[in-house]
């Protein structure tokens, strides 16, 4: 039997009688059932089999599977200690979509693709070796955090650590175009590099000039950014990953660009052919002046980058909208385009309500609550990461005459579950940002110098989590309410105070900090205002209760840590974003990221087997009220969720809002008299509303629509971590 042979198999069918109820209940045990069935018809029997772990290694480094120099770096005495020590440890998978997940995804396989070669622990043991890099201690304290799956490495890195034939390690990028076509070319090429590397891309195209602008003094020759962005999916087209899957990749542009209706439109499904975009995805920056210009109903002014840079001396993104609104405004230099605010803000509502896009950056805010020396003008495919960039200069030879400072993603994710049973929270987290620091050490994209540079500068990572509503339900708590709400906020304070420790730590190891530190808001000691004026810990009984034997900084350990790090510094210049997670989240039986599960029994269609159903970690008959589905929560109360998170994180958050067509009584009550539909007047009031909170940025917008299906959206799933 191989891998590609499904016959005489029981698994799926067993899986599949889960949504068929048994006296209105549901059948769990059939998920036990299909997971036993699976492990014995389909692992078992399709596993290379070897008569020792020594056989197994030398065949692997012979078939050129894995790196040579990654076993070198170790005695086989200790790679045998490690394996005992995985044994040990008794790993099962709780379902079978985690099981079938894994084996589908993450497992090494021949390359005739008949036989699996690694099981879980292999895959932990490559893990805990590769991001070691030597060190013994840390290749047990690595295996130790992964096995017991309080900490998952994204994606790109759990699948390729080790292996000799190999991906990058990294989940997304950020570039950049400025208003010249020696960068607008230069920016192509990157995209068609990025996505060859299996990454998703963020591109922002902010400063390119709108259409009708002047070329060298001639009026209405520009193009303007839709042509740029047709060019940009065709080769997220081509450059589709061997063959496995199309590239992906999201432009944004500022609310207050020309061209930004022009932008929206080409999303929409009647656009026409030649400027609609199909498989891109939108996202739209937005300062603070145009939620002013709305709440007090003005109109708003476009300006284009082209004069306003002439004006200014830098690219338009650059350029503080908020705060030279007026003064813009006024200059007769500056070419400006009159709309009014609210037409803008209900074009936005029509589109996500049609396609789930665009996604929201609150740049201000982004860039208020930034610690770091710089501006953000962007994000990524999933609107989680918030890094500052400088702009390249490109000369006629595609060379760079100024090289600034693009970003990688070096992502990922505790669980929450987990982690909150075990006592040794920050030792823990010290292995993540451990492990998290190996990835942007040795990512080296120099197929993009402006990501190889902003990385070696920042020595970035992205520490997040997952599993929040299973946490929730299994401890009784609804999704939203006051003790929810305190709970994250507590756990977010410790994922900061524990990953700045480790920054501190690693920055007196190597006797090195990130690039501009000395201008950062943590060397001079201001971002630890409010944890040494206000005491973030539990405050409520059961909030406490929850937190019973897991150390709680007090306001004492901040000012220790803030004298620590003034002193000495943080070796990165980010540590913390909170990623959509996708396949991992399965694997490790938890919910999705911090968001609200869709449904008790989720409905997932793989394309080569059909339907597959996963039920909510932790479903019971005890715990079967506390899983609302996302589509009957207010999206209020998953905004107030990710704002006590934000609070505490230092980049962004991937926020997803979950409406309804048709939505049950009670839900919105902000509008006396409403019919049932979802109106733009809801997205307008929710985006105002988080913004309000203090959230960086909304990811999209997903639809339950009249004839029980989701408005479909292009997720990158290297990105969802």
């Amino acid at each position: 039997m191989t891998l590609k042979d499904l016959k005489d198999v029981t698994y799926y069918d067993l899986n599949n009688e889960i949504n068929i109820p048994v006296d209105n209940q549901i059948p769990l045990s059939k998920d036990r059932e299909a997971l036993a069935a699976f492990l014995k018809e389909n692992v078992q029997a399709n596993t290379m089999q070897f008569d020792s772990l020594r056989e197994r290694f030398d065949y692997l480094l012979k078939e050129d599977y894995i790196e040579a120099a990654l076993v070198e770096e170790y005695s086989f005495d200790f790679i045998e200690k490690l394996y005992d020590f995985l044994k040990q440890q008794d790993f099962h998978f709780q379902s079978f979509m985690a099981a079938y997940k894994f084996y589908a995804q993450y497992a090494l396989k021949t390359n005739n693709n008949e036989y699996y070669l690694e099981n879980f622990i292999d895959r932990v043991a490559m893990n805990a070796l590769y991001f070691a890099d030597g060190n013994e201690e840390l290749a047990m304290n690595i295996a130790d955090e992964i096995i017991h799956q309080r900490y998952q490495p994204a994606t790109p890195s759990f699948l390729n650590a080790g292996r000799k034939h190999r991906g990058e390690l990294v989940s997304c990028f950020l570039i950049q175009a400025n208003d010249d076509m020696n960068s607008i070319g230069r920016t192509i090429n990157s995209a068609l590099q990025l996505s060859k590397l299996g990454g998703g891309v963020g591109i922002n195209l902010t400063n390119l000039r709108e259409a009708g602008a002047p070329i060298k003094g001639i009026e209405g020759a520009a193009s303007g950014v839709v042509p740029v962005m047709k060019l940009l999916e065709d080769s997220f087209s081509y450059a589709n990953q061997l063959g496995q899957r199309q590239g992906a990749g999201v432009v944004y542009l500022n609310v207050f660009h020309p061209d930004i209706v022009s932008f929206l439109s080409a999303k929409k499904e009647n656009a026409d052919e030649k400027i609609r975009v199909k498989t891109l995805s939108l996202g739209v920056v937005v300062p603070d002046k145009f939620y002013d210009l709305i709440k007090h109903d003005e109109d708003m002014y476009l300006f284009s980058p082209y004069s306003v840079e002439k004006v200014y001396g830098e690219p338009y993104a650059y350029v503080d909208i908020t705060k030279e609104y007026d003064n813009m405004v006024k200059n007769p230099a500056i070419k400006k385009f009159k709309v009014k605010a609210r037409n803008i803000e209900n074009e936005i509502s029509k589109l996500q309500q049609e396609s789930g896009y665009p996604y929201i950056v609150n740049v201000d805010t982004a860039n208020r609550e930034n610690p770091i020396y710089g501006k953000i003008v962007m994000s990524n495919l999933c609107s989680e990461i918030m890094q500052v960039q400088t702009p390249s200069v490109i000369d006629n030879k595609q060379n760079y005459t100024k090289l600034g400072t693009d970003i990688s993603c070096n992502l990922g994710s505790t669980n929450i579950v987990n982690m909150m049973q075990t006592p040794h929270f920050g030792k823990s987290v010290e292995t993540m940002v451990r492990a998290l620091t190996f990835v942007t050490d040795h990512s080296d994209i120099d197929v993009v110098p402006s990501i190889q540079n902003g990385n070696a500068l920042a020595h970035t990572i992205g520490l997040g989590a997952m599993g929040l509503h299973g946490y929730l339900a299994k401890n009784h708590l609804y999704y939203g309410e006051a003790d929810s709400i305190e709970f994250t906020s507590v756990y977010f304070m410790l994922l900061n105070y524990w990953t700045l420790k480790a920054s501190n730590q690693i920055a007196k190891e190597k006797n090195q900090v990130f690039h501009n530190f000395d201008k950062s808001k943590y060397a001079d000691g201001s971002y630890f205002d409010k944890y040494v004026e206000n005491d973030f810990g539990p405050k409520s009984n059961r909030v406490k209760e929850l937190f019973n034997g897991i150390e709680i900084p007090s306001v004492e350990d901040w000012k220790q840590l803030k004298t620590d790090v003034m002193a000495e510094g943080l070796y990165h210049q980010n540590r913390m974003a909170v990623a959509p997670t996708g396949s991992i989240s399965y694997i490790n039986d938890a919910t999705a990221s911090l968001q609200p599960i869709v449904n008790k029994i989720e409905e997932r269609q793989e394309k080569k087997i059909g339907k597959i159903y996963f039920p909510a970690p932790y479903l019971s008959n005890d715990t079967l009220k506390y899983y609302q589905s996302a589509y009957d929560i207010d999206m209020r109360k998953v905004i107030d969720i990710y704002a006590a998170a934000q609070q505490h994180v230092d980049q962004g958050m991937s926020m997803t809002f979950f409406m309804r067509s048709t939505i049950p009584a009670g839900i919105y009550d902000w509008k006396e008299g409403r019919t049932d539909k979802m109106t733009t007047r809801d997205l307008n009031i929710l985006r105002n509303y988080a913004h309000h909170e203090g959230i960086k940025s909304i990811y999209y917008v997903r639809t339950f629509t009249d004839n029980d299906g989701e408005v479909g959206v292009n997720q990158c799933e290297s990105c969802s971590i």
